[in-house]
């Protein structure tokens, strides 16, 4: 078997840390880029790039869940390299217009995280499902407390390449790490032996962040990654036990319409 000892949720893990960690970083770099390029329409051009990703990125999530893409594996390799492929363009001056097709095109395949569930979903029983996605989404949460705050002052003290250079190294070390220590999530008699239905290009998701600056969104970053560790890893034990799936499911997507009803009426950062 490919790979180093049997495949756990704990590969999941180190995956998932490594990638949000290098991206974490990049938070300040990226910003600047956009702003020096599109100076007048920096949060805009940067929700159109993250919404460029959400057609593919939901047709990839259904093939996967679906079984239609042969294994999750052989798409790990493409995330990791299309999430990383970005990441020295941001310090090169003389290709600030090619940052955004480059990203663009990184936003399309760098689905890293639903392909991890997918992963998981393979190599878990379903009573144990619940857990391990709370622990791949608490490291998640976790990858993204410090790394734009550490991106923020490594680009303050020093320089905006020292960051880029760092976040390169991180995501390399996290394509090294899929192709030597990640193994195969089905043996080969169980995966599907061609490819499915073509993607569906039926909905988007942009997104963009008005009105923050770069001390102010590395904050915000950590902030909710603390909460999500606490989120993924207390409190949604202790309401799987006493509420049920069920329940926890219809409680979290009520806080979640009051999340968006509040973001549709809030005037103010706080």
């Amino acid at each position: 078997r490919q790979g180093v000892g049997e495949p756990s949720v704990y590969h999941a893990v180190v995956v998932i840390f490594l990638e949000f960690f290098a991206w974490g970083l990049l938070t300040t770099p990226m910003l600047t880029v956009l702003h020096q390029t599109f100076p007048q329409h920096t949060f805009l051009m940067n929700g159109l790039i993250h919404g460029v990703k959400c057609p593919p990125h939901w047709s990839i999530v259904r093939c996967v869940g679906q079984k239609v893409i042969p294994s999750p594996h052989c798409f790990l390799h493409l995330c990791a390299y299309t999430s990383a492929q970005d990441q020295p363009v941001v310090c090169n001056d003389s290709s600030r217009r090619w940052y955004f097709a480059v990203i663009s095109m990184s936003g399309v395949f760098a689905v890293t995280f639903s392909v991890i569930f997918a992963y998981v979903a393979d190599i878990t029983q379903e009573h144990e499902r619940s857990t391990a996605y709370g622990l791949v989404s608490a490291t998640f949460a976790a990858s993204l407390v410090t790394s734009p705050a550490i991106g923020a002052y490594l680009a303050r003290a020093y320089s905006d390449t020292l960051v880029v250079v760092l976040a390169s190294g991180v995501a390399l070390l996290d394509i090294g790490f899929i192709l030597i220590a990640v193994p195969e999530s089905l043996p080969e008699e169980m995966r599907p032996v061609s490819w499915g239905a073509p993607i569906s290009w039926e909905q988007a998701d942009p997104f963009a962040v008005i009105g923050f600056s770069s001390e102010t969104v590395a904050t915000f970053i950590g902030v909710v990654g603390i909460l999500s560790i606490l989120a993924q890893t207390v409190v949604l034990g202790v309401l799987m036990r006493s509420i049920g799936n069920k329940n926890t499911i219809l409680l979290g997507l009520g806080f979640q319409i009051l999340q968006l009803a509040w973001y549709g009426f809030g005037s103010q950062q706080w």
